[in-house]
């Protein structure tokens, strides 16, 4: 079995660190850098930073805050928000990123991924996809979560992966932030049409919801998540220690 990783997801928003519920409302947190430096000291696998308003904003991603945050961690870091070139993932990779995500920009451009994949390697191409139910379908929803493609997201995110994505990070708008669990009929959806790794975020609320989705969707790689994480709620090292209970592969 391969063995489970546990990612805390820094959504960045004019030098911050927030969380809200629904991809709405949101409230400060803390330092990006402050939150990194815990998480790559406490357990974390990895981590993914957000430049969460930077495709709605139409700028590119801060840079800055960026290379403070990979100068400080020793854990792989995935970047992502206004990616929409190659100079975009190269500037990015070149401010310490391990791996790339993108959404907007590819839902804009797809040829975006199989270039970066040529170029970069699938490894660093990772696909994020923002899903939220519309009339009963899976829809891929662009700008930060703000607007209904009305693309299929399931047909999407396995065309994406064709193309080269090396990677893909299920977002779901439904469940995030609600604490509620996550999305395990979506997630068990996209890990039936793709061969690479899967990462579930949106909707944890306890250890229990990791431990049902890795139960429940044995091919998830990964469960991401912000809220439990940044306000203790739950913190990794327990979390990897009642997983490993149930016999679920996790580094401790």
């Amino acid at each position: 079995m391969i063995t489970k990783r546990i990612i805390p997801c820094l959504d960045v928003k004019d030098g911050r660190v927030v969380k809200g519920v629904n991809f709405k409302n949101l409230n400060d947190v803390s330092s990006p850098v402050e939150l990194a430096k815990y998480y790559t000291n406490n357990g974390a696998d990895e981590l993914v930073f957000y430049d969460i308003t930077a495709s709605f904003e139409e700028r590119k991603l801060f840079t800055d805050i960026l290379k403070e945050v990979a100068s400080q961690i020793f854990i792989p870091l995935t970047v992502g928000g206004g990616i929409n070139t190659l100079d975009d993932f190269d500037r990015v990779l070149k401010c310490g990123a391990d791996k790339v995500s993108v959404n907007s920009g590819a839902i804009r451009n797809p040829e975006l991924i199989t270039e970066a994949a040529k170029k970069y390697g699938n490894q660093c191409v990772v696909l994020s996809v923002d899903v939220k139910r519309v009339d009963g379908e899976f829809h891929v929803f662009a700008k930060g979560g703000r607007q209904d493609t009305g693309m299929e997201a399931i047909s999407w995110i396995k065309d994406c992966v064709s193309r080269g994505a090396g990677e893909v990070v299920v977002n779901s708008i439904d469940t995030d932030g609600v604490k509620g669990g996550f999305d395990i009929e979506m997630l068990r959806r996209v890990c039936d049409v793709v061969s690479v790794p899967v990462i579930a975020s949106g909707g944890a609320g306890s250890i229990e919801h990791f431990v049902d989705l890795f139960n429940q969707v044995p091919d998830a790689s990964a469960g991401l998540a912000a809220s439990i994480f940044h306000f203790g709620e739950v913190s990794i090292k327990d979390l990897k220690e009642e997983l490993d209970k149930k016999d679920i592969i996790v580094r401790l």
